[in-house]
């Protein structure tokens, strides 16, 4: 982008201009590098033009009438120092609590929290006692997901990919219990030891895909349900990703098998703020953070998040 000199709202233009502070490193940043149909909701990134993430920032100049000179503001932005925001391609909302973290508005008050919100209530129809199992359980959704089913009264076990993030999720997080995924051979038999899930699964919130998957179908207990988040071991399959071979368990158990997407659950967003503040505040949710300092580092923990390097959700601060 020019410099911030040279750059200004266009004269009757409704465009913000904005400073950024943090950036947001996703999975889903990486589906949005490959050539999808027009009709699907993956929107490819354009070529020699700046990647497009969440993020949070402050506006400099404003054209739009909700915005002005200082106010804070989180949504969709690029991956620069200054971003001209022109809607409706891109969108921002003013930031109105600024009493926690700026950086949270990028994780567990922005889209991740959400995705957990939605995806656990409103997809999974989760009740006190289920068995509830999470995969990528350190992750920037999966953390929260775990630890709103414990509000709830669920068992709930996670797996994540070293001892260090065991450890956060039994340690921390307050999961029952957790395994290194890379340790374990043959996924269906560490599910079914005695102090894991016995007596199969009642919902399994899906981050991976795979042979994870594949696995969870053959512990699926009668009337399972499976939220599918993201399937992060698939997403750098691109000539042929793996395929599920467990399905039928699907009908013999009725299992409810459900993707989703954060876009179908934005009218909730007020009801779960509410929801969310006072269990940060009251200290019954942990929230890990996981920051790169700079613009420069930004492409390397977006990478990072394909290789198990991050512990917690991915920020990238820049200024």
């Amino acid at each position: 982008m020019a410099s911030l000199g040279e750059e200004a709202v266009p004269q009757g233009s409704n465009a913000v201009l904005v400073k950024n502070l943090y950036l947001s490193c996703d999975p889903s940043q990486r589906n949005r590098m490959t050539k999808y149909e027009a009709s699907t909701y993956f929107l490819s990134f354009t070529p020699d033009s700046p990647i497009r993430g969440y993020g949070v920032a402050k506006v400099l100049d404003s054209g739009h009438p909700n915005f002005k000179k200082g106010d804070l503001v989180r949504g969709i932005t690029g991956w620069e120092e200054y971003r001209l925001i022109t809607p409706p391609a891109e969108t921002v909302t003013k930031i109105e609590r600024t009493d926690l973290p700026l950086s949270y508005y990028t994780g567990i008050l922005g889209m991740p929290g959400m995705t957990a919100y939605a995806g656990f209530y409103e997809v999974c129809s989760p009740k006190k006692g289920d068995y509830v199992f999470i995969s990528a359980a350190s992750g920037a959704v999966g953390q929260l997901v775990g630890q709103f089913a414990k509000l709830l009264g669920c068992y709930v076990v996670g797996s994540a990919g070293s001892k260090e993030k065991v450890d956060l999720l039994k340690n921390k997080l307050g999961l029952d219990d957790a395994f290194n995924y890379k340790e374990e051979p043959d996924l269906n038999a560490a599910m079914k030891r005695s102090w894991y899930f016995p007596q199969g699964i009642d919902i399994y919130f899906e981050n991976v895909g795979g042979k994870m998957l594949d696995a969870v179908l053959l512990n699926m207990r009668i009337g399972g349900r499976i939220a599918v988040c993201g399937m992060i071991s698939q997403y750098n399959c691109l000539d042929k990703p793996e395929g599920v071979h467990n399905l039928l368990h699907l009908i013999v158990k009725r299992v409810r098998i459900k993707g989703f997407l954060i876009l179908d659950y934005d009218h909730l967003y007020p009801k779960f703020l509410e929801w969310v503040l006072p269990q940060i505040k009251e200290g019954k949710i942990v929230y890990v953070e996981d920051t790169a300092e700079g613009l420069e580092s930004a492409l390397a923990a977006l990478v990072g998040l394909f290789n198990g390097r991050n512990v917690g959700k991915q920020v990238v601060v820049v200024a």
